[in-house]
């Protein structure tokens, strides 16, 4: 069985600490463990690139195969202000894999297809095409079941992953052609972290894309802008569209990247230096992570959902 990384080595690599031979240094959100580690031993699931639902079942991995080898020459384009077709390509694809491919991808992909069973089943109920529950389960509708949590809809992990890899070429033409702010990082003591989610957002309205922020290496990141006019349109991957403006950033604003990469990891952080201060940095915004969150907008006789993610702060853990 093929052991995918849903991470690409290639970016992760990038982090590894010149005081190690070969390692960076991780964190865990959930238990604040700290321990060296190698790419290849994180980030990874056995057959996370196949997916059953799509024809070709490994069609990921040949996207990959334009994306992965030319990530390093494409962040050194970045760096020197020396973009290509090819470089755009390859970082706007390295988004678009995290986007579809990963665990966190998954788990967001299928909140918004929980949200359409549940209204389904609640116009099915209003026009009477479902039954009510036998008695004992009281009797009660569908609407009333889902409602007490009696009845609860699942969704196959694996199904969304599928649309979203059907759609990659997508993500990365509207990746690609979307602005771009390259983000200079030259605080040597606050390098940017990375994480089992590279792609972190920042929310604003429900009318507005959320940007992605994709730290590339420790010292540069990306902030994409999704247009929302590319939303309908064909792929575009000779990035004609393409702009981008660099930005060198201020201690601060150093710190709220990294304060959003944390909040928006499943788990794991990745760093190359390694600080006092950095446990306890992670400490205060362990409790958050991305969410799917679905508002219903009336709409004529019924309503509209409207999908979209946000950082949510997660309840304690009670023992």
């Amino acid at each position: 069985m093929a052991l995918d990384h849903y991470v690409s080595q290639v970016h992760l690599k990038n982090f590894y600490s010149p005081a190690m031979d070969g390692l960076m240094y991780a964190i865990r959100k959930s238990d604040l463990k700290r321990f060296p580690t190698k790419s290849q031993d994180v980030c990874r699931i056995e057959e996370g690139s196949t997916n059953a639902y799509l024809t070709k079942d490994r069609a990921v991995e040949e996207f990959l195969k334009d994306v992965e080898p030319r990530y390093n020459a494409s962040v050194a384009k970045l760096r020197e202000n020396k973009m290509d077709q090819e470089a755009i390509a390859s970082l706007a694809g390295f988004a678009a894999y995290i986007v579809a491919c990963s665990p966190t991808a998954m788990r967001l992909h299928s909140g918004p297809l929980k949200a359409q069973l549940e209204a389904t089943a609640a116009i099915l109920d209003k026009q009477g095409a479902i039954l009510k529950a036998p008695e004992i389960l009281g009797g009660k509708s569908i609407t009333e079941l889902l409602a007490d949590g009696t009845v609860k809809f699942t969704v196959d992990p694996k199904y969304p992953q599928a649309i979203a890899i059907a759609n990659i070429l997508h993500h990365t033409s509207v990746f690609g052609n979307s602005p771009w702010e390259i983000l200079h990082n030259g605080e040597k003591e606050s390098p940017f972290f990375t994480s089992d989610y590279p792609a972190a957002i920042e929310a604003f309205d429900i009318n507005t894309p959320i940007n992605r922020i994709v730290p590339l290496a420790p010292d540069i990141a990306l902030r994409i802008k999704p247009d929302i006019n590319l939303s309908g349109v064909k792929p575009d991957i000779s990035f004609a569209q393409s702009n981008a403006t660099h930005r060198y950033l201020k201690r601060s604003e150093v710190l709220e990247i990294n304060r959003l990469l944390v909040r928006c990891a499943e788990d794991m952080i990745f760093f190359r230096e390694d600080g006092d201060w950095i446990e306890d940095f992670v400490a205060k915004n362990r409790r958050y992570r991305i969410e799917p969150v679905t508002h219903k907008l009336p709409h004529g006789s019924g309503h509209v959902l409207v999908s979209t993610h946000r950082i949510l702060a997660q309840p304690e853990e009670t023992k």
